[in-house]
């Protein structure tokens, strides 16, 4: 949930409110490259569902739908993604979506396919722009490459909040003793969750 993404759940939350209405955002688990891709091991996750949750519970958003991603699902058409699921199922007000974002069937679908059905449906689609921060467009490979080069500041910068692990504390080799300071050993149970350097 980093500063681009923040972005979009205030816009979503003031929209909701100027009509009333209610925010939503909706969001896929697991990540859809795992599904697609279940033998690469080298996608690493900012957060687990439970963390990613707990985030958005922080921004206001009023319901947060987590959608089930399959193999089936993503055979889904960007005509039949827009159709059967953004408006048969949610009737949108309006649609708030970043400028890159992509889906449907091999990442096919964009904004302009949805602008195109809003135009016979009559619901407000809104582009979020690219977010700035220190002269670099924030998205979560720009954060996941600062946490696998130990840039954790950088990190921070584009998140807009600092990055966490959960997990067991276990023992280790101890060498924190030797160090002159006391350390944990964290063993994070999500397998792909990423461990800065």
């Amino acid at each position: 949930v980093h500063l681009g993404h923040q972005h979009i759940l205030a816009q979503i939350n003031k929209m909701a409110e100027q009509s009333n209405g209610e925010s939503i955002l909706l969001t896929f688990h697991p990540h859809p490259r795992l599904v697609i891709n279940p033998n690469d091991d080298s996608l690493k996750l900012l957060n687990t569902l439970d963390e990613k949750i707990e985030l958005l519970g922080r921004y206001g958003i009023d319901n947060l739908v987590v959608l089930p991603f399959t193999r089936e699902f993503s055979n889904t058409t960007p005509e039949e993604y827009i159709r059967k699921l953004l408006w048969e199922k949610f009737k949108p007000h309006s649609i708030v979506i970043g400028y890159d974002h992509k889906f449907g069937k091999g990442r096919s679908g964009d904004i302009t396919d949805i602008k195109k059905f809003s135009e016979s449906a009559g619901f407000e689609v809104v582009e979020i722009k690219k977010q700035q921060v220190d002269d670099i467009a924030v998205s979560s490979t720009k954060v996941r490459m600062a946490l696998s080069e130990g840039k954790v500041k950088k990190a921070r910068n584009l998140l807009g909040h600092e990055y966490s692990l959960r997990g067991k504390v276990v023992k280790g080799d101890q060498i924190g003793r030797t160090l002159g300071y006391p350390t944990a050993n964290i063993d994070v149970e999500n397998k792909n969750k990423l461990i800065p350097d």
